[in-house]
């Protein structure tokens, strides 16, 4: 017995020598990420928000609990072949349903790759046009899924399961102005809940306050890259938020976000993520509670 017992020991120590430990098998974080979600985010578990990093314009995929996708807005022209990237590193191979907010370039740009790239069931924008070659682009890549453009205004519903998905704007008619058109949506997993702007500015934040309608939201996707022409104060205390992330491009012409909104948000309480400081930020939901990670 004592000859069968020795080799045996040493077999199990030669075994666990070999074993690598945690640290060896980290290796690239961008490769890994997939397979760490993977535990994470089972078809009934989690929500999942991704801020995406596309410099100085706005792009995000929203991940259901069901494994359903949303994408709002593409960034702008340069910023498409980026966005079909991250899109598929997420594991994203239909959309089920895509969100122009408005027709500004810095926001729908991208969204011609995207549709040409990877199909979609829907796509939503509000009842305005522009004369832009980026817009007559986007146009053109909805026409060739053979999709109809559906209305993106304040009471609409988007048919998701598991969450609700409703536009609190466009609550009005804007004539020509643009940012003021955009759509705002706000979704709800359980008992929390996000807000996503556009570029939304003051007319617009006004008439959601004084539409009664629920703005309290745990995670504030901050309006117009942290302009000063939104996130007025009673918009900002009508969403009461405990997070706010802004998308925005480092060292950008239009210094955004300004000084008035980040002291603004400081004042609130708000714990602000930047995607020109930590690159595309992800927001994880499992209905109860919310927390973040970053992902370069």
């Amino acid at each position: 017995m004592k000859k069968l017992y020795i080799p045996f020991l040493l077999l199990v120590v030669l075994l666990t020598a070999c074993t690598p430990t945690s640290t060896e098998t980290q290796g690239n974080i961008q490769k890994e990420k997939p397979k760490q979600e993977k535990p994470k985010a089972q078809s009934s578990d989690v929500l999942k928000v991704y801020y995406l990093d596309v410099g100085q314009g706005d792009s995000t995929l929203i991940r259901t609990p069901k494994g359903q996708h949303v994408l709002i807005d593409g960034g702008d022209n340069s910023q498409g072949e980026n966005v079909v990237k991250y899109l598929k590193q997420y594991g994203v191979k239909q959309l089920d349903a895509v969100i122009a907010t408005h027709p500004d370039a810095d926001h729908i740009g991208g969204l011609d790759t995207v549709l040409n790239a990877i199909p979609a069931k829907s796509v939503y924008a509000p009842r305005v046009s522009h004369t832009t070659k980026t817009y007559e682009d986007f146009l053109l890549a909805v026409k060739k899924q053979k999709l109809k453009i559906k209305s993106a205004k304040a009471g609409g519903e988007l048919p998701l399961d598991g969450v609700k998905a409703e536009f609190l704007a466009p609550v009005g008619d804007y004539g020509k102005d643009l940012n003021a058109w955009s759509a705002v949506l706000k979704v709800t997993y359980k008992n929390t809940s996000y807000l996503f702007s556009g570029d939304a500015e003051r007319k617009s934040e006004t008439d959601m306050v004084n539409s009664g309608v629920n703005l309290k939201a745990d995670v504030y996707k901050v309006g117009h890259h942290g302009s000063d022409t939104s996130t007025s104060d009673e918009f900002l205390k009508a969403i009461h938020p405990t997070y706010a992330v802004i998308s925005v491009g480092k060292d950008n012409k239009y210094n955004h976000p300004k000084d008035v909104i980040m002291k603004r948000l400081k004042k609130a309480n708000v714990k602000v993520f930047r995607t020109d400081k930590e690159g595309t930020v992800i927001s994880i939901s499992d209905g109860k509670s919310i927390s973040f990670e970053k992902a370069r």
